[in-house]
Parts: structure tokens; sequence; C-alpha cells
């Protein structure tokens, strides 16, 4: 009866410890709406949740195996998600295939790439929602196991205040105080229910065996998300003022990243009445160190106090043209600006500029939401006066090449510029050689062949595949003038864009998105100063300066939309799971064995993980035998304790070996003699004085051990005898310690 009572008295608290942890756990996803907009995901998260924290509770109410509630519930939790996202490809609606698995790691990458790209509060996407509720599902069985099993409220009070702090960092806002408070309540009430729930006539709320590897996951997920998560959501608007959220791209020329986007964003506008637009600078690199450009360190005055010259020499013409550039989502503290600026009005915020390369930067204001005027001057050197001068001069770090430059990519460029007979013209033969037939625009090429870098080494493998995009033609162009005493540097920023069909003030508006993030070379001509190259095959305009017999001095004409665009299919283009025509539609009925080869991998997989406790449990089965074997009374009876240990019998430090033997003779059917043979062998084995006593036999030993543990697991029920064999707690936890006296539910 007094058993009845306590597992009553267990269970009936142990409803109200599931409400509050639901609530906890509802309360701690109340900031996410600051990074997702409400929707279906929300409600699909919260019934999720509940489903699960209630299956658990009926299961416990079952006198249902700890360790096989859990597995239940991750059961519960597979067929459900199956249900909601695989219906169309699963077995029974409920069961996942191996296509259902294939989806899976494809709609991860979509939605890591929305919450990279996004603005807060972004739209929840099929493939957001099923990051979101699959999270908060694995999330919920995790804190029923600490909570309603191990009786770890504090741990599960620390994840959800985790998970409550995720958003609040990633998202720069006032804290909210109801929503703090919220939690705070939750948290309070479900310790005081988990606290009355117990019982502490008996040991039974210490935890159970199974918590630190529960808690390992709780804490390693917490951190990871923490530390790489929360960088990576988006931020939301922020007034031009400071420091906001947007776009973000990688200034130091790795823009992989960045160009494999799966959604192209909106990040900057410009018009004017200049007939074609300009490419706008973000950053300029002129460094090469070890593997990578770095941008430049130079020195920077305000906007306020710089007084620019014109860099040209006498004779050379210089284009004046006046543009106003919107930034619409671009998270940096530099201005996208057109090259050879010499005043920029309109920024708010404190900003400076670096009269060494134009570039724009501020130490505290943000670029997202400036709209602003510039005003550039730029040579406009004939073709003659362009073949006249010598790529020299500039500061030396422009012509500095690491030690390790294969000398192949020297002999190349002589190669490719033998023909010319200045330095204009070799820089033009090795604009046209890079976006000639012989080289391809590619995303995909570098990573396939590990090549996705702007250093030396990437650059010659660049040149032996010769497929890459604009980051490796920009660099492989300026390493190459440089072999041929050339000063050159990187540009980063965003070619023209497209004509987006609005007019302002009778100008045409081109925009630039994500998609048209790009990098060229400059080049420095002593006269007149840095010029743009682009040999970038099929993408922006070519550098040609026209003859001074043309009517026209203007480089080509305006590029077309076929020219911005990107010659071969990006990440941008690829087919998101929810627009793919073919992602919901039903696959042939015809059987496969390539269709159940993942499931079935995966099932084996599953399985050995499951059987390595046993087998680890096994192997150290048999040494302890071995050393009873030999006359060890201390490893026999460590075999029954262990035993003990493994179908939840309590173990504690403070029983005497006498005490807890005739406890396993009375409550778990231990056979008399043989234990009453053991207790005597380890008292004797203990206590007497060496040599007192005969050699105790081995054999004997080992068959009353065995004989125990085979009384203790015979009155043990089924599912204990199981989890006992399959899960041995004995492999973790030690006689006498805090997990050893823990009395688990139902045995």
């Amino acid at each position: 009866m007094s058993g009845e009572r306590i597992e009553g008295t267990r269970s009936r608290h142990d409803g109200l410890s599931t409400t509050a942890l639901l609530l906890a756990l509802v309360a701690s996803l109340v900031p996410l709406f600051t990074v997702v907009s409400g929707g279906a995901w929300a409600a699909l998260a919260f019934v999720l949740a509940a489903v699960l924290l209630g299956a658990g509770y009926l299961l416990r109410r079952l006198r249902v195996s700890a360790v096989l509630v859990t597995l239940i519930l991750a059961a519960v939790w597979t067929a459900i998600m199956t249900a909601v996202f695989f219906s169309d490809v699963a077995w029974l609606f409920v069961v996942p295939s191996g296509e259902a698995f294939a989806r899976m790691p494809r709609l991860i990458e979509i939605a890591s790439n929305d919450i990279a790209v996004g603005v807060a509060p972004i739209d929840a996407s099929a493939s957001l929602t099923f990051l979101i509720v699959g999270a908060v599902g694995l999330l919920a069985i995790a804190l029923d196991h600490v909570v309603l099993t191990a009786r770890m409220p504090l741990l599960a009070g620390v994840a959800l205040i985790a998970v409550w702090l995720i958003p609040t960092l990633a998202v720069p806002r006032p804290i909210d105080l109801w929503a703090f408070t919220l939690l705070a309540l939750a948290l309070l009430w479900l310790l005081r229910t988990e606290t009355r729930g117990r019982d502490r006539t008996r040991s039974t709320a210490a935890p159970r065996g199974g918590v630190g590897a529960v808690a390992a996951v709780i804490a390693a997920s917490a951190v990871v998300i923490a530390v790489i998560a929360a960088p990576a959501l988006p931020s939301p608007a922020a007034p031009s003022g400071g420091l906001g959220g947007g776009t973000r791209i990688d200034a130091s020329l790795n823009l992989g990243d960045d160009l494999r986007r799966p959604a192209e964003v909106p990040v900057v506008t410009q018009w004017s009445a200049a007939s074609a637009p300009a490419y706008l600078r973000v950053a300029t690199l002129t460094e090469l160190e070890g593997d990578s450009w770095q941008p430049d360190r130079s020195r920077s005055v305000p906007l306020d106090e710089w007084s620019p010259e014109d860099a040209a020499g006498d004779g050379i013409e210089i284009a004046e043209e006046r543009r106003t550039v919107e930034v619409l989502d671009l998270s940096s503290a530099q201005l996208p600006v057109p090259a050879d600026a010499v005043s920029v009005d309109g920024v708010t915020g404190l900003w400076r500029i670096a009269p060494a390369n134009g570039t724009v930067v501020s130490p505290s204001t943000a670029a997202r939401g400036q709209q602003f005027e510039v005003v550039s001057r730029t040579p406009r050197p004939t073709l003659e006066q362009a073949r006249a001068a010598e790529a020299s001069g500039g500061p030396q770090q422009a012509r500095d090449l690491p030690a390790d430059t294969s000398p192949e990519i020297a002999e190349l460029a002589a190669e490719v510029t033998a023909d010319a007979s200045n330095d204009y013209d070799r820089l033009l033969a090795l604009q046209s050689w890079f976006r000639g037939p012989e080289f391809d625009y590619s995303l995909d090429a570098p990573v396939e062949d590990g090549f996705d870098g702007s250093g030396i080494e990437a650059v010659s493998t660049f040149l032996q595949v010769r497929s890459g995009y604009c980051v490796h033609f920009a660099s492989a162009f300026a390493i190459m003038a440089r072999t041929l005493d050339m000063p050159s540097r990187v540009v980063v920023g965003f070619l023209p864009g497209l004509p987006t069909g609005d007019v302002v003030d009778d100008q045409r508006v081109y925009q630039a998105t994500t998609a048209q993030l790009h990098a060229w070379p400059e080049i420095f001509f002593d006269g007149i100063g840095w010029v743009p190259f682009e040999p970038t095959k099929s993408l922006g305009v070519a550098q040609r300066f026209t003859s001074e017999q043309d009517t026209s001095n203007e480089p080509e004409p305006t590029p077309t939309p076929t020219a911005a665009a990107e010659p071969t299919p990006t990440a941008s283009s690829a087919p998101r799971p929810e627009e793919d025509p073919t992602a919901g539609t039903p696959q042939a009925t015809t059987f496969s064995i390539l269709r159940v080869l993942p499931a079935i991998g995966i099932l084996l997989g599953a399985l050995l993980v499951l059987a390595l406790p046993a087998l680890a449990r096994a192997a150290l089965f048999r040494r302890r035998v071995t050393q009873a074997r030999r006359g060890s009374a201390g490893a026999a009876w460590r075999l029954v304790q262990d035993a003990a240990i493994d179908l939840g019998i309590p173990v504690p430090d403070s029983e005497s070996p006498r005490a807890f033997g005739d406890r396993l003779r009375r409550d778990h059917g231990a056979p008399e003699a043989a234990v009453e043979r053991l207790v005597s062998a380890v008292e004797r084995s203990s206590y007497a004085l060496p040599g007192s006593f005969a050699a105790t036999d081995g054999t004997e030993l080992t068959t009353d051990a065995a004989a125990v543990r085979s009384g203790l697991f015979a009155s043990a029920s089924a599912s204990r005898r199981l989890v006992g064999r399959l899960l041995p707690r004995s492999l973790v936890i030690r006689p006498g310690s805090t997990f050893a006296e823990a009395t688990p539910l139902g045995r």
C-alpha cells in the first residue's frame, strides 16, 4: 500500500508539472515572434509540444519504463513530422521513406539561408516551418526527460532561458518585460509543482540514469545555438543613425557563400542623368596576405574635411557625374559609392573617407537606409593616351607578391601578353583571354575542385581548371598583372544592376541585388590613376578606351539585363522544395531497392548505436567474471551491484554489504544461500586480517554471483529486464553515487 501511495502521489503531481513545463516552453518561444512572423509554425509547434508532453504523462501513468517513454516520444515526433511535411512520400503517411530523409537536408539548408539573408521579422516558409517545429518537438522530448523523469527542473530552466535569450540577443530591441515576466512565472511554477511532487520518504528525487547524456545534449545545443545560430539570425530594420541589420557580405574577398545565397535580396538602387549606371565600391583590397586579400587599412578623414584632387594629369579628360544612391538592405559600416567620388551629400551619422581608395566608412553608423547624392570625377583618357601611359607608381604593396608565387603564373601572363607592345594593350589581352572561350563562369566548380579562395594557391588551381566566379577572375587578373610589374588591387562591391522600370526625375532607376555582388581588379597608371578592368566572363562591361578619332569617348554601351545576368544557373536559381513542381508529386509505385536503401542504412545504424551499450557491458562483465574466478570477492560483489543498478535497484553508499544483501533477498528475489556466501566472502576480504582465512574458491564466487544476478533479473518486470540489458546504467553509474541511489519509475 505504501508503494502504491507513493506512485499515486507522483503521478498526480506529474500532471501539474507537465502543464507547467508546457507553459514554460511556450513562454520561452515568445521572443521568437520578433524574428519570425507569426503563422502556422507557431500553432504547429505549440500543438506538437502539447501532444508530446501529454503522451509522456499518459505513458508514465501506465508505468512504462522511463527509457521507453523517451523512445516512444521520439517515434511519435517522427510520425507527426512525417505526416505534416512528408506525407506524399511516406509509407502509411507516418513512416518516413528514403525520399523523405533525402529531402530533409535540403529543407534545413533552405531554412538556414532564409535566416541568413532575411530581415526580421521574416515570413516562415515551408522550410523554416519544418525547422522550427521539428526543433521545438525535440526540445520538448528532452525537457520531458529532464524534468519529469530525472527531476532536474533547474537544468530545464537553464535551457529554456537560453532559448528565450537567443532571439532577444539576435534582434537588438528593448527587453520585453512582459515576456520575461511570463517566462519567470512559468519557471517558478514549474519548480514549485515539481518540488511538491517529490516524496521525501524515499530517495526517488535523485536523477536517473541517462541524465548525463541528455544534460550534455541540452548544454551543447544551447552553446552551439548561442554561438553560431544567434549571429546568423536576421536583425530588424534600424534607423540609419545606428548599426542595424540586413544583408551581410564578406569584404575580404571570400564571397562564395554570399554569391550562393538561395534567394536574391535587393541591396542598393541608383539613378543618374549619366548614360550608364556605375559600379559601386564597398571595399578595396590591396594587400595579399596568405590565402586571401585583406581590406585596406588606409588613413581616413571626415567627409566634411575632405578636399579631393584630381589624380589625372594634364590633357586627360575628366567626366563629372552626379547620381543618387539608396541603400536598401546592407548590414555594413561601408557605403556603396562609385569610383572617383569627390563629394558625398545627404548621409546621416558620422562618416569618413579613405582618400587613398575612395572607401567611405563609419565607426558607428549603418549603410542600411541611407540615401545620398554623390559626385564623381572619372578620368577618361583616349586610347592613345592610355597606350602611352605606363602601369607604374602607386603604393608598394600594390606590386608585392607572396614568396610562394608559382613561376608558372608569371610565365602564363607573359605568354598571353606576348603580342602586346604597351601596358594597356597587355592588360586588354589579359582581359580578353579571361573573357574568351577558354574560361567558364561557375559558382560550383571552386567548391567541387577545392579552390574556393583568392590566394596564390587558389589562383594556380583556377588557371588550370579555368572555371570559377568573379573572385577568381579578379584575383587571377590582379596577380598576373603584378607578375608583369604592374600595380594592382581588387575591389569588392556591386555591379550596376538592372533597370527596375521606375523613373525618378526622368532618370532610370537601376537596382542591384545580392546576385550582383561582385569583385573586379584595378590597375594604376601613372598620370591617369586607378583604372578598372572586367575579366569576369559574361559579367559587367569590359574595359575599353576609345580612340581620339572617334566621336565618343564613352566606354561600351550600358549593359543589358542579359549581360548583367549570371551566365550559369546559380544557387539563387536552384528550385526550392516548396517551389519544385516535382517536390509534391507522388513518385512511381514501382518498387526500387534504391528507395529503401537509405531507410535500411539508417535502421542498421540505429540498431548498432542501440547495441553499443550492451556490447560494452558484456565486455566489462567478462572482465569481472575473470577476476572473480581468480578469487576476487570484490569483483563478484561488483557483478551483483551492477545488476542491481541496471535494474534500478538503489545501491546506496550508506548501506553495508550485509544490509544490502538482506534487502536483495527480502525484496528482489535473490537466493538466500548464494547471498549469504557472497556477503561473508566480501566481509572477510574487507575486514579480516590477511592470511587468517583460506582463499575463497573462485568458481564458487562466480557461481553465487551468477545465481544472485539471475534471481534479481527474474523478479524484475519484462520491460525493466529489457532496458537493463540493452541500456545498462552501470556503465556510467558507480555503486554508492547519487545516481545509484535513485528508485526508477515504472518497475
